[in-house]
């Protein structure tokens, strides 16, 4: 497998039940060293999907490959490279977090040595190091997200499923996995799939994201991607408060290459525009000799994109 080539590959993918089609027809290709993000709503298919790479469930038509093995018939060799970490971790309460990475290691047949090596080195990685004797019953939710993630690296796996990694955690919690997966995936490059509602936390991690609908990929590509196939020419807005904003200066703005409309809204100026037109504005403002107050530009980010998926075709 070479490095163009995905290291994730979902071809016509549909899983239904029934009369239900909780995958459908879903074409997908993810690349070693990405990290990626699915998202969409509870019921959207991002469980499902998951399910099917891991070979723990069968699609109902069409082809999933990991690593370029078939999950459905080469599903142990796919463990094997994978690791899986669910929004909810199970662990033996009353062992420490350290036996708890042992017990995961005899699973994987991981030799003694290289056991203890892993465990002592990824409880240090993920923060545990102080509490790698005390039981994880009295781990918090976060601690028990940290050791949830050691234990996914204890077979150092070339993919890493997350299924809602962040659920619970307070804010800081939040950042700081969120931090360290982005870290391990780079140092290793590792290929990191994340699945989440949570629409801040996949803009400020994924190098790419794929939106889910109903069973369906609606749109997948970088936040600039799909702000510019959602919102077209208004894709780059600017903000700015300019005094005084008379109709002569108003019409000089509207004209300038590149805006879409200007209109004074709430004691500002907004322009929409089709490129990053902020210094046009600001040199134009300056050179009439009015006061340039305040200026900003604004992308539409992943909360936008996604409610306008709903709005519009997504909700179609």
């Amino acid at each position: 497998m070479t490095a163009k080539e995905p290291i994730i590959r979902l071809h016509h993918v549909t899983k239904q039940y029934g009369e239900q089609k909780a995958v459908d027809d879903l074409n997908l290709s993810i690349y070693p060293g990405e990290i990626f993000g699915l998202l969409g709503p509870n019921g959207a298919g991002k469980s499902t999907t998951i399910l099917m790479l891991l070979g723990l469930s069968e699609p109902t038509s069409g082809k999933v490959t990991v690593c370029g093995l078939d999950s459905v018939r080469q599903s142990i060799d796919v463990k094997r490279k994978v690791g899986y970490l669910p929004d909810d971790v199970g662990f033996y309460e009353d062992r420490t977090g350290f036996e708890n990475l042992m017990y995961t290691a005899r699973l994987n047949r991981l030799p003694e040595s290289v056991a203890r090596e892993r465990a002592e080195r990824w409880l240090a990685r993920v923060g545990l190091q102080e509490a790698a004797g005390k039981p994880v019953g009295a781990y918090s939710r976060g601690m028990r997200q940290r050791l949830g993630l050691a234990d996914v690296l204890m077979k150092e796996p070339d993919v890493m499923i997350l299924d809602e990694p962040t659920l619970g955690l307070d804010p800081e919690g939040m950042r700081q996995l969120l931090d360290l997966i982005s870290t391990l995936s780079r140092e290793r490059q590792m290929t990191v799939l994340l699945s989440s509602h949570h629409l801040h936390q996949v803009q400020s991690i994924c190098d790419r994201v794929g939106l889910f609908v109903k069973g369906r990929l609606v749109g997948v590509g970088g936040v600039g991607e799909l702000s510019r196939t959602l919102f077209g020419e208004e894709s780059i807005r600017i903000e700015t408060v300019v005094e005084p904003l008379d109709d002569a200066l108003l019409e000089s703005v509207r004209a300038l290459d590149g805006v879409i409309r200007a209109e004074p809204e709430e004691g500002a100026l907004r322009i929409d525009a089709d490129r990053d037109v902020a210094a046009d504005v600001a040199s134009l403002v300056v050179g009439r000799g009015a006061k340039l107050h305040e200026l900003k530009r604004k992308t539409f980010g992943l909360d936008e994109i996604y409610h306008r998926y709903f709005e519009g075709r997504g909700s179609a």
